[in-house]
């Protein structure tokens, strides 16, 4: 594929995937609310939340049978050395979720395109956020 079809179809797939969420089920498609509301629901609720976070999963897999390959990671040191900084992204990104009431992919999709202050807040957050630990750990300074 040309290198921004890719990218394209991905992103054309996340919104048709958040609009027709939200115009089915009048709900957010942001991944850790999703996530976070299977914790005690049964029935109906749960079913949809499931649903969803099968199709997440899904994609890779369906990708691969359409492609022939998956995408190429690459990683810069073993996946070992990675564990204990990934253990604590994980916890700082779920804690920065419930801090900042939903995810970014919640934000980021789709409260930007309801033209949310909120989430142009939250986004602008997790940008200046995200480029200021690029530049750290590129720069050596968090090493």
């Amino acid at each position: 594929m040309t290198t921004f079809l890719a990218p394209l179809a991905g992103g054309a797939l996340i919104g048709t995937a958040a609009a027709l969420l939200l115009l089915a089920n009048g709900r957010i498609a942001g991944i850790s609310g999703i996530v976070g509301g299977l914790l005690g629901l049964s029935g109906r609720e749960a079913g949809w939340r499931i649903a969803f976070l099968v199709g997440l999963l899904l994609g890779p897999v369906l990708f691969r049978l359409a492609a022939g390959h998956g995408p190429d990671v690459r990683l810069g040191a073993p996946l070992s050395a990675f564990w204990p900084v990934l253990v604590i992204a994980g916890l700082l990104v779920g804690y920065g979720t419930r801090l900042g009431s939903g995810c970014t992919s919640g934000h980021g999709v789709c409260g930007l395109a309801r033209l949310s202050p909120r989430s142009f807040a939250a986004v602008a957050t997790f940008m200046a956020t995200a480029m200021i630990t690029v530049f750290l750990v590129r720069h050596g300074v968090a090493r």
